[in-house]
């Protein structure tokens, strides 16, 4: 009987982290799944991470954006256009305020702002303006609002607005940046698996890494809200089925679990660090790919020993698995 199942990918490898930045590749997806996540992943990425944006600038001396400031290089849009390039965090709550006051010929950057510890500046050499004159200065005042998404001035919450503030559009998203590349990857006799990369910026406020483990939350979110499932059903689910393989670990297994069992990841059991890369360098990735081989073939890999040998031999007897050249099969 003809048998097709959907393999489960490895766990997600941070390839390269620096800074605000990161690459991360996610390896053994069935074909076709790496372009299926990938997309999925930046349209979440891009349009559903929560984020800090300006909402409301006060500027003083002008009642509106397209207002000049004397002793100022820039027009107020220009200095509007400038802020909206400067991110924030909120540590606490959901909106906060903060002010910049600067006086004197200078250049002002965001990291003039007057901030408490509840917020942060994540781009403090974002430019804002520059004074040239001596005797004039810039005092701004901005309004924070976390949120979603992009939000136009229209749509955001109703509030008490105040004359000579000027309301401007709200894009929330912490992302700067997200693509994603898919590759194949042979997985036993297939050459068609693909491996999944990601390439991720962020403006500071978040880590790359957290940016796309949070978009893997609200996809499994999604899925769980439309099966109805409970997590503690899934547990539940899952000490049922081992108890079921320990008791059941003395018949002879059929053909059908065979192939199952055959499919599981080197990387979900329990080989020491030395022996998983070690299969992992030689391209198994499989309990498969493993019994395909002869013992002299695994002491023929790089940093492969005696001791790891011993081990693949003991971890496929519980599985009542053998070696190709054990003749058990």
């Amino acid at each position: 009987m003809f048998h097709q199942n959907i393999v489960l990918p490895t766990k997600l490898n941070v390839v390269k982290e620096e800074g605000s930045s990161g690459i991360y590749e996610i390896e053994g997806l069935y074909p076709g799944y790496g372009h299926t996540l990938g997309n999925s992943l930046r349209r979440i990425i891009l349009s559903s991470l929560p984020g800090v944006s300006i909402t409301s600038v006060r500027i003083k001396g002008a009642d509106h954006e397209f207002a000049t400031l004397d002793g100022i290089k820039e027009d107020v849009l220009t200095i509007l256009l400038n802020l909206k390039k400067v991110r924030f965090s909120i540590n606490s709550g959901d909106s906060a305020k903060i002010n910049l006051k600067v006086k004197g010929t200078s250049v002002v950057t965001a990291k003039s702002f007057d901030i408490d510890g509840n917020v942060e500046v994540t781009t403090p050499d974002q430019y804002i303006a520059e004074i040239t004159d001596e005797s004039k200065g810039l005092d701004i005042e901005l309004n924070l609002l976390k949120g979603i998404g992009f939000v136009s001035k229209e749509d955001l919450p109703n509030k008490e607005t105040i004359i000579g503030d000027i309301l401007v559009d709200a894009i929330f998203s912490p992302i700067r940046k997200v693509n994603y590349e898919v590759e194949n990857m042979r997985i036993g006799d297939r050459t068609d698996y693909n491996l999944l990369r990601i390439n991720l910026e962020t403006d500071g406020s978040i880590s790359a890494k957290e940016a796309l483990e949070s978009a893997l939350r609200i996809m499994i979110n999604q899925f769980r809200a439309i099966l109805d499932l409970k997590e503690e059903e899934i547990v539940e689910e899952s000490i049922i089925v081992e108890d079921t393989i320990t008791l059941d670990s003395e018949p002879d297994i059929d053909e059908d679990e065979r192939v199952e069992l055959l499919k599981t990841r080197v990387d979900t059991l329990d080989f020491s660090s030395r022996t998983e890369k070690a299969l992992n360098n030689a391209n198994i990735r499989t309990l498969g790919g493993i019994v395909q081989k002869t013992r002299e073939n695994l002491l023929s890999l790089d940093n492969f020993g005696q001791k790891s040998l011993d081990e693949v031999v003991d971890t496929l007897d519980t599985f009542r698995l053998s070696l190709k050249d054990d003749n058990k099969l």
